[in-house]
């Protein structure tokens, strides 16, 4: 049986080093997510479900409580918003959840977020210092 040649040799090492080097990658990754993913408002045990969240972003007070937490969700549920409330500064900021796609809020329609914090941050920018006025469908 003829011996491998440097070449070959040479190219297995790189083989094995990068897939090496792949799988620390992708476990680092795997808890970067994690991490990143709870510190925007999304639930731990992987089920994708954005999760409660309290905190003051730009000197505003953001909150937000999944429907599962409210009394009054079936009050709620005829506005399209059922799903999640979220208030700022004490006002609510109607979101909506277009299925995987994301989240948009009343003030940012046009754009996709990937968690409701992230659709209420933004909402804080736009708003810029103005108060969220609330949002009636029927007038």
């Amino acid at each position: 049986m003829p011996r491998p040649t440097r070449r070959q040799a040479l190219g297995a090492v790189i083989g094995v080093a990068a897939s090496g080097a792949l799988v620390g990658m992708a476990a680092a990754s795997t808890e970067t997510v994690a991490a990143e993913a709870e510190s925007n408002g999304i639930a731990p045990g992987g089920t994708g479900a954005p999760g409660s969240f309290d905190e003051v972003f730009e000197g505003r007070r953001i909150q937000g409580t999944p429907a599962e937490a409210r009394a009054d969700a079936h009050a709620h549920a005829h506005a399209g918003h059922a799903g999640y409330r979220v208030l700022i500064d004490g006002r609510e900021l109607p979101v909506m959840q277009h299925g995987k796609s994301g989240w948009s809020s009343t003030i940012n329609h046009y754009e996709r977020f990937a968690t409701p914090l992230e659709a209420a941050r933004t909402a804080v920018i736009s708003l810029k210092g103005a108060v969220v006025v609330p949002f009636d469908p029927t007038a």
